[in-house]
């Protein structure tokens, strides 16, 4: 498996946690646009997938608690963005 293909496993992990949780999907929804119903068709787009991440590692909460419901380091959640569409791309913030 690539690093994109692990990227975007990862990914789906994620979208996978964040859609279980009743107090983040309705938050996650909101900050991308995305209509309940479109989720399992935008999941096989990458860009979303970036999404997604990005929405998880907005606290260091979630990311941490993402990352304990999956059974991975912290880290593995920064990573997969990293193989994601714009990860490699500096942020000036």
């Amino acid at each position: 498996m690539n690093a994109q293909e692990t990227a975007e496993t990862t990914a789906l992990r994620v979208l996978t946690w964040l859609v279980s949780d009743p107090e983040l999907i309705e938050p996650f929804l909101a900050a991308t646009g995305a209509d309940p119903g479109q989720i399992a068709g935008l999941a096989r787009e990458p860009h979303f997938l970036a999404a997604v991440v990005d929405f998880c590692l907005e606290s260091d909460a979630r990311v941490i608690a993402c990352a304990a419901a999956l059974g991975l380091p912290p880290e593995a959640i920064g990573q997969a963005r990293m193989g994601l569409p714009g990860g490699r791309d500096p942020h000036w913030t």
